[in-house]
């Protein structure tokens, strides 16, 4: 098995902090070398200052499975590289200032693995929280208003939406969020600030 550093763009970073993914999906990495299933990964993510933001393992992608059915493999290169993630870090990112990455897949050796991979914390224990996002919607029926709902969701998202969320019990300690981090929305408070 081998170790490999894989660098995700900022605004793929940004998806992944802003979303729930179980495997990170990869494409465009026709390189010479290439992690195969089983080789360990870490994330790299930032351009001036890098940092790792997760770690993980190759998995096998479908392209890669045998379709009986499907013999003839799809497309001229390889498929998807598909990391299942172990440890997730998008929060606060490892620091990995002197790791030299050469290109957007590098090899690793396995001291400056261990090293980095080290300093990604475990999961920490978890906790229910309540997470809600209240809109005001003007519609002719209950239905009608979900549907506008979902609608607004889907269209403004995380980027534009503040979702709030608070210890499942202690709702007074409720926080808004907006792109994944902390947001002031209360504009007395911005008032007081000028």
């Amino acid at each position: 098995m081998a170790q490999w550093a894989v660098v995700i763009s900022d605004e793929r970073h940004q998806a992944e902090r802003l979303f729930h993914h179980d495997t990170l999906e990869l494409t465009g990495l026709e390189g010479p070398e290439r992690p195969a299933t089983g080789d360990d990964v870490l994330v790299v993510a930032g351009r001036e200052h890098p940092g790792v933001v997760a770690m993980g393992r190759v998995v096998p992608s479908a392209a890669d499975e045998y379709d009986p059915d499907d013999p003839e493999p799809a497309g001229d290169g390889p498929g998807p590289l598909v990391v299942r993630y172990l440890r997730r870090s998008f929060d606060e990112p490892v620091p990995a200032g002197r790791l030299a990455i050469t290109g957007p897949v590098t090899r690793l050796d396995d001291e400056t693995y261990r090293e980095l991979a080290g300093q990604v914390p475990p999961p920490a224990d978890r906790h229910t929280w309540m997470v809600s996002l209240d809109l005001p919607i003007e519609a002719s029926t209950p239905a009608e208003a979900v549907r506008l709902f979902w609608s607004y969701v889907m269209e403004l998202g995380p980027r534009e939406l503040p979702t709030f969320v608070s210890p499942s019990g202690d709702e007074l300690a409720m926080q808004a969020f907006v792109l994944g981090e902390e947001a002031n929305l209360d504009p007395e408070e911005d008032d007081e600030d000028e």
